[in-house]
């Protein structure tokens, strides 16, 4: 059976767990921080999660394990059509997480947790938010999925991306990210409907504050 490392506030956690819900796999969970420890390092070489441990070894990084469970488990497929559909899909996934995540991510700490960022790094933020929801406008076809009719790993990752994004965007520069990309909010609207995704989001929140204990314990 699988294994997965890593706890559930983590959005990047939550893709793994929708994704092997979606495919209806059996899996068992693990709940650990990120850490720096011998024993996690010798399974995540960044200490990082996810992690996946797999009867051929151990995955990281999101996308990659997104990939081969794809792979490994083809029955409702995460990255269908042909050679250039799946390659679509893969490009969605990355504007995603490059464009919408990753600088979202530098000002998390001011948009939840209350400590400031300083002027020069929300500016940038801001500048790459506008950049890359555009961009993503430009690529996607919410129709009503990323790449068309069939739910896949792309409205995986922008879900647990977009939603963050916007809160960035409204908490600290008062912004309604979404409206910039037709089709979005709608989107990130269905898949909140879900009753797999309903359920993260519950468990999310009742990991929270175990989290929270866990940050005033280590700060």
């Amino acid at each position: 059976m699988l294994t997965l490392y890593g706890f559930d506030v983590s959005n990047y956690f939550n893709m793994i767990k929708l994704a092997l819900a979606i495919k209806g796999i059996d899996y068992k969970t693990v709940i650990l921080y990120p850490n720096q420890s011998a024993e996690y390092l010798s399974k995540s070489p960044m200490g990082k999660v996810p992690a996946l441990e797999t009867e051929d070894g151990i995955l990281t990084e999101t996308n990659v394990i997104l990939e081969y469970l794809d792979e490994a488990y083809p029955d409702k497929p995460l990255y269908p059509g042909n050679t250039f559909e799946k390659a679509k899909i893969r490009e969605l996934v990355k504007m995603a997480e490059l464009y919408l995540e990753l600088p979202a991510r530098r000002c998390h700490s001011e948009a939840f947790f209350g400590q400031k960022v300083d002027e020069l790094t929300k500016k940038e933020v801001k500048r790459a938010l506008y950049k890359g929801i555009e961009g993503l406008a430009r690529c996607a076809q919410f129709n009503p999925y990323l790449a068309g009719e069939q739910l896949t790993a792309a409205d995986i990752v922008f879900l647990y991306s977009a939603d963050l994004a916007a809160a960035v965007a409204k908490k600290l520069f008062a912004i309604d990210l979404l409206e910039m990309a037709p089709g979005a909010k709608q989107l990130l609207s269905q898949l909140n409907q879900r009753e797999d995704v309903i359920k993260i989001a519950d468990d999310r929140k009742l990991a929270n504050v175990a989290f929270q204990k866990y940050l005033a314990s280590h700060s």
